[in-house]
């Protein structure tokens, strides 16, 4: 092992440490070399992690769905801000909201997921498949947080509707439509979707605590409960709730922070930072709406941080971060899973993967590092 593959294992090594982690896979890689692949800590009891195990990857399928959309962007069957009264005119302001909206999250469309009866009806039963109807109805049962472009806020029904749209322009299921124009064409031959919870063997397995309110578990009372086979459908588009290993992970990173297979103008549109100092806090959407600064703010489908371009999922007691420094041409891929100590009283986790992430760049890239919150 390298010295450099050395200092990384010491980095995760403390993270577990300090973060309750109870397993991590990482990989790093400069250019055309792999630094380093290592997987620490367990599975489940008595299961050491391996670097060949499977995860879910949640919001990175956003990266694929962007992508998707801007092919279609590229041989012209649609622009950017093409309203989506022509695929949804049910939806509110269709006539107003377009793609582009849709994607950089400027929509004003309330997100199902802060829905309280959605969040009872997932926490009651977290293997129900939500429906696009069912998570609709959750939507839009409340008005809209602002008018469609006046503000930001991250909304799981913006790349919802997307997906729906996106099988309407390219007439077939978007598990289809992705697996033939983005995720064939990037070489990732281990991830899929599923409209289930099933994650392929072999697995790494997730627990977690977020359900300890709803269950009445009380705060002193140790709690977490296997999440691995949860249904991840209610987070992406219907056919994009995807598995992936870190080899996939990493090959991402590197396809969505090279522009792989756009133009170099929808490169630019996806991967750009055009909404710094743009958004602003608001009571009808706290924790999801901010102004975005240099540290987070949003592309198309991609989060960028700094001169880094990256998603970092978290879901069902998994975390996970694909990143990528196109200066250095440095690849960060990182996916985790908790100890009991990681969630608070209220089964709350930070995302750990992220964090472990800018750890690893920051010594990887020290020139460049990560930003980190002050």
């Amino acid at each position: 092992m390298s010295e450099e593959a050395q200092d990384i294992a010491g980095i995760v090594e403390d993270a577990m440490a300090s973060m309750s982690l109870r397993a991590v896979i990482v990989q790093v890689q400069r250019g055309d070399e792999i630094v380093t692949t290592q997987a620490f800590g367990d599975s489940m009891p008595g299961v050491p992690a391996t670097t060949e195990m499977y995860f879910r990857n949640g919001a990175v399928a956003f990266q694929y769905v962007a992508n998707l959309l801007l092919q279609y962007v590229d041989d012209g069957t649609v622009t950017l801000d093409d309203t989506i009264d022509e695929w949804t005119p049910e939806l509110p302001e269709s006539d107003t909201v377009t793609l582009r909206m849709l994607t950089n999250q400027t929509t004003g469309y309330p997100d199902y997921e802060t829905d309280p009866g959605w969040t009872a009806a997932y926490n009651a039963d977290p293997f129900h498949e939500f429906t696009y109807q069912e998570r609709i109805d959750y939507a839009f049962s409340r008005p809209l947080q602002f008018a469609p472009g006046e503000n930001w806020s991250y909304a799981h029904t913006n790349f919802m509707i997307l997906g729906h749209i996106l099988e309407q322009i390219g007439d077939a299921p978007l598990d289809e439509l992705l697996q033939e124009k983005v995720l064939d064409p990037m070489d990732l031959t281990e991830t899929a979707a599923f409209a289930t919870g099933t994650v392929p063997e072999p697995a790494l397995h997730s627990f977690s605590s977020e359900r300890r309110v709803a269950l009445g578990i009380p705060a002193g009372t140790s709690f977490t409960e296997e999440s691995t086979y949860w249904n991840p459908v209610w987070g992406t588009p219907m056919g994009a709730a995807q598995t992936t290993t870190i080899d996939d992970l990493t090959k991402t990173a590197i396809a969505i922070g090279t522009g792989a297979l756009l133009s170099e103008e929808s490169f630019h549109e996806m991967t750009d930072s055009k909404l710094i100092g743009f958004g602003e806090p608001l009571p009808v959407c706290a924790g999801s709406c901010f102004t975005q600064v240099d540290g987070y703010n949003y592309g198309l489908g991609v989060v960028r941080s700094g001169s880094w371009m990256l998603q970092n999922p978290q879901l069902s007691g998994y975390s996970a971060t694909d990143a990528y420094l196109p200066s250095e041409r440095i690849a960060i891929s990182v996916a985790t899973t908790y100890a009991p100590g990681a969630f608070d009283e209220n089964g709350i986790y930070p995302n750990a993967a992220d964090a472990l992430f800018r750890l690893i760049g920051a010594y990887v890239a020290p020139d460049d590092a990560p930003p980190v919150k002050k």
